[in-house]
């Protein structure tokens, strides 16, 4: 469109889909006007697709702690790889010959005082001289290592390749491990914010509360109820970093760490190692038929989002397969600002198109989210589409995401982060989307309850298993989901893991 004069309208709209992305006027601080531009193609938002199917076959884990001082990385990481390699009744010798590149997440060098530390693990495990390659993307490094050892698989590069992820987080005061972090936040823009992230996180809270829990004071109850959920469920896996009974107002009084979120609001600092064995069909049938462990095929979707939060430019929302226009119809703040999270949603646009899931919260039965802090758990159920955006609390409150939904005693809709989550069980960084993964196969594998149930693993881990312990397994489990997010929101993952035998009822995007 041209306006009188000659001169461009410089409002326009370019559609993708089913979405509108638009183009609004701005005024620079000189005054002069300017366009906040948001332009993609089809191309460069097509639904991606594999050039051939891709299964997990395995994965294991080390213990996760606060501090390991007599053990060392490249042992933790031996530890992740012998489980793995033992989840299929082999060694890791055995395992390692089917191995042809390894795919290493850890997030930050400075706390292990080791540059290029995915060649010192590469290394230790054996796999010199195959190729290795390290991945950073900050919390979501343990996704984004996944999604590049998928893509490999998927390329025909290699046929079975190792994705692997860490942390030594125990080498640094914990102040400094803090200041670490937050460098993974626009340091231009967001030091200003108190260069911790919990003072990154804390004015979303405060803004989820004003503008849509319109400063109802059950809603900091709400979240409260997720790190009792949390710390409680951690009690009952042997892995886990901060299993803790606690009640509503242990989290209420806990020490303020950036107001509103107290310190039980807040995930771990862990240290401990996970990996998952990727590989394509062949391989995954000659697993299958030496082992009888079922492979089970994997999608990854990824999207990304500024640094700046104060950047993220408002647009229409990426509807998920079952939400329409209309459910958003006047909705009366902008997306995605404070309170949502658009590399999330562009990662379970991408994952759920990809393996034709319909309906998360119909579709899955079990997920795995990132609660970095119990805020961000909130906005991450709506961000995937378990709830309309605006109602996410309701995933709580109607007992859904629980194991044993606690209105009605019946197993809940679906359950999310029976591992303990961030909260109880570790952020390990370069593990935990990784270790996420790994947790939700157990659940696919109906193994969750016999690996965590095992007397002999809480004996090798020091702890001594509880007289109360209870088996999370969830029954008749054969689809699952993963959210593995870093920073304010940057970089998202979703992992969708699935029984061959139980695939999605929508169309599967192939190449």
């Amino acid at each position: 469109m041209v306006r009188k004069g000659g001169k461009p309208e410089i409002r326009s709209r370019i559609r993708l889909k089913e979405v509108y992305y638009e183009e609004y006027p701005i005024k620079s601080p000189k005054g002069r006007k300017g366009m906040q531009m948001i332009q993609f193609s089809d191309r460069q938002l097509r639904i991606p697709s594999l050039s051939r199917p891709v299964y997990m076959i395995t994965g294991g884990m080390s213990q996760f702690g606060r501090a390991f001082p007599g053990k060392k990385t490249e042992e933790l990481c031996l530890d992740a790889v012998i489980m793995a390699a033992e989840m299929l009744g082999m060694d890791w010798l055995e395992l390692k010959q089917f191995i042809q590149a390894g795919f290493y997440g850890h997030f930050a060098d400075h706390f292990g005082d080791q540059l290029l530390g995915e060649a010192v693990i590469h290394d230790r495990l054996g796999l010199d001289p195959l190729p290795g390659i390290g991945i950073k993307t900050g919390g979501a490094t343990g996704g984004y290592t996944m999604w590049t050892t998928m893509m490999a698989v998927a390329s025909g590069m290699i046929d079975c390749g190792l994705a692997l992820g860490w942390e030594r987080m125990d080498e640094v005061p914990t102040d400094e491990g803090n200041h670490l972090i937050a460098c993974a936040a626009d340091k231009d823009w967001e030091t200003g914010m108190g260069h911790i992230y919990a003072g990154y996180y804390a004015p979303m809270s405060t803004r989820y509360w004003e503008l849509i829990a319109k400063k109802d004071p059950k809603f900091r109850e709400t979240l409260a109820k997720i790190a009792v959920k949390h710390r409680g469920y951690a009690l009952n896996n042997p892995f886990a970093h901060g299993g803790m009974k606690i009640t509503i107002e242990d989290v209420l009084n806990s020490p303020v760490v950036s107001e509103p979120l107290r310190a039980l609001d807040c995930c771990l600092m862990s240290v401990g190692s996970a990996c998952a064995v990727f590989c394509d069909e062949t391989t995954a049938n000659e697993f299958y038929n030496r082992t009888g462990q079922k492979p089970l095929r994997v999608w990854i979707g990824a999207g990304t989002h500024t640094l700046r939060v104060a950047d993220r430019r408002p647009m229409e929302i990426p509807l998920l397969p079952h939400e329409t226009v209309e459910m958003y119809t006047g909705s009366e703040h902008r997306y995605p600002g404070f309170t949502g999270f658009l590399a999330a949603r562009m990662a379970c646009y991408f994952g759920y198109r990809m393996a034709g899931v319909q309906n998360p919260l119909e579709d899955f039965d079990i997920v795995e989210l990132h609660d970095a802090f119990t805020i961000s758990d909130i906005q991450t159920y709506e961000d995937a589409g378990l709830r309309p955006y605006g109602q996410g609390n309701d995933y709580v409150e109607s007992g859904d995401c629980y194991h044993t939904n606690p209105h009605t005693g019946q197993p809940g809709k679906l359950p999310s982060n029976l591992s303990g989550g961030l909260i109880g069980n570790m952020h390990a960084v370069g593990a935990t989307g990784v270790m996420q993964a790994v947790e939700v196969a157990l659940h696919l594998w109906n193994r969750h309850g016999e690996i965590h149930g095992d007397p002999n693993r809480w004996v090798a881990f020091g702890k001594e298993k509880p007289n109360d312990w209870v088996d999370l397994q969830v029954q008749n489990a054969h689809r699952g989901m993963a959210i593995s997010h870093a920073g304010v929101g940057s970089h998202v993952t979703c992992t969708v893991l699935a029984d061959p035998d139980h695939l999605f009822t929508g169309k599967e995007v192939v190449a």
